[in-house]
C-alpha cells in the first residue's frame, strides 16, 4: 500500500463506529485527518493544557512482550496520564508513527486500533499525525487538553506539611513486564491484574479532574518513572524536601517481588509506568479529600508522607534517591 492509502485506512478506522471524532468531540474538531493541519475550536473559559510523549519498539516496549494493539493503547495512555496529571480533560491527539518498510499493514492497523481503542475509552478525537519510515516502530503522540484557568495543577505548588498521597498501590506494572520475561507461579488472577496494568494501563484522567477542582490540592504529578523519582521530581519543583512514610504496594507486584526474591517495595520504588497520580494536599483537608475520592472511585487514596522545610526526600531517615527508569542512564 502507499502512503495515502495507509492514511486513508487509519482515517476510516478512527473515525468508524465508537472512535468517530464527531462522537468523540462535538463542535470541537473543526477539521481531522487529511488535511494538513487540524482545526479545532477551544472554549473561552478554559486553558489549553498539550503534551507529548514517544514510545519506541525495543526501548519502551517488545513484540515479545506486548502485541501491536496492546502498545497503541499503552502509548495513547501514556500521554493522556500527562494531561490528568494537570487536571485536563483530555480534547484531541495527533499522532506521528514510524515503521520499518517491511512492517506488514494489519501490523500498522492493528496498532492504531489500540490507539483508537484507548482514544475512544478516554474521549479524546486523533485527529491527524505522519507517517515515516523508520529502523524500529515509534510512535509519537500529542494530546490536547483542556483545562479551567482555577483548576490547573502542576508539580511545583506544593508546600511543607502537604500530605503525598497516592490513588493506588503501585508497582504492578513492573510485576506485568517480569511476566513477560519469566515464568512464575502465580494465580491467574494475579498474573491478569499484572498483565493489564503493564499492557493496558489506565491512565487517571478522572481522578486528575477531580483533584483540580480543589482548592486544597497544591501540586500534581503521575508516577510514570517510579515513586522514587516523581517525589522527587513534585518535591523539587516545589522547593520542598519530603519524607515518605509508605511505600503502598499491589497484591500483584508483592507476589512477583516475592518469587524473584526482591522486596515488593522496590517495584513500587523504581518500577514506575503506574500511571497513578501523587498529589499534595493541605493537611487539614486531607481526611475529607480522601473520604471523597473513596466515595467517589470506590478505593483508598493512599498516604505516603509529606513536604517539609529541609530539602532532599528521606525514608526510613536515610536518602531516597531517583532509582526509576530513565533513557539517558543505563
Amino acid at each position: 500500500m502507499t502512503e495515502d492509502e495507509i492514511v486513508a485506512a487509519i482515517a476510516t478506522l478512527c473515525r468508524s463506529s465508537s472512535f468517530g471524532t464527531n462522537r468523540i468531540a462535538p463542535n470541537k474538531l473543526i477539521l481531522g485527518i487529511g488535511d494538513d493541519a487540524a482545526i479545532w475550536q477551544p472554549s473561552r473559559s478554559h486553558r489549553s493544557a498539550i503534551s507529548t510523549d514517544m514510545l519506541v519498539e525495543g526501548v519502551d516496549f517488545t513484540s515479545e512482550a506486548m502485541s501491536p494493539e496492546d502498545a497503541g493503547w499503552r502509548a495513547m495512555a501514556a500521554n493522556l496520564s500527562d494531561l490528568a496529571a494537570v487536571g485536563a480533560r483530555p480534547v484531541l491527539a495527533t499522532v506521528a508513527l514510524g515503521f520499518p518498510q517491511a512492517t506488514a499493514v494489519e501490523k500498522i492497523l492493528e496498532l492504531y486500533r489500540g490507539l483508537a481503542a484507548c482514544a475512544a475509552e478516554y474521549r479524546i478525537a486523533i485527529a491527524g499525525g505522519d507517517l515515516s519510515s523508520a529502523g524500529a516502530i515509534a510512535i509519537a503522540i500529542t494530546v490536547v487538553g483542556e483545562v479551567r484557568s482555577s483548576n490547573v495543577k502542576t508539580r511545583s505548588g506544593g508546600r511543607p506539611g502537604d500530605v503525598l498521597a497516592v490513588t493506588a498501590p503501585l508497582g504492578s506494572a513492573r510485576a506485568g513486564l517480569e511476566l513477560t520475561r519469566r515464568e512464575l507461579h502465580l494465580s491467574s488472577e494475579l498474573a491478569d491484574a499484572a498483565l493489564q496494568a503493564f499492557r493496558r494501563p489506565s491512565p487517571r484522567v478522572a481522578e486528575g479532574r477531580f483533584f483540580a477542582t480543589s482548592r486544597n490540592v497544591d501540586a500534581l504529578i503521575d508516577i510514570s518513572d517510579g515513586l522514587a523519582t516523581d517525589v522527587n521530581r513534585l518535591a523539587g519543583a516545589s522547593e520542598c524536601g519530603a519524607v515518605v512514610e509508605d511505600v503502598p504496594v499491589s497484591a500483584a507486584a508483592a507476589a512477583v517481588a516475592a518469587a524473584l526474591g526482591e522486596e515488593g517495595a522496590s517495584f513500587a520504588l523504581a518500577g514506575g509506568e503506574d500511571f497513578e497520580l501523587l498529589v499534595a494536599i493541605r493537611p487539614r483537608a486531607f481526611k475529607y479529600l480522601a473520604s471523597r475520592y473513596a466515595a467517589r472511585f470506590g478505593r483508598e487514596l493512599i498516604r505516603v508522607g509529606s513536604l517539609r522545610d529541609e530539602p532532599g526526600v528521606i525514608r526510613n531517615g536515610t536518602p531516597l534517591e531517583r532509582s526509576g527508569w530513565d533513557h539517558f542512564e543505563r
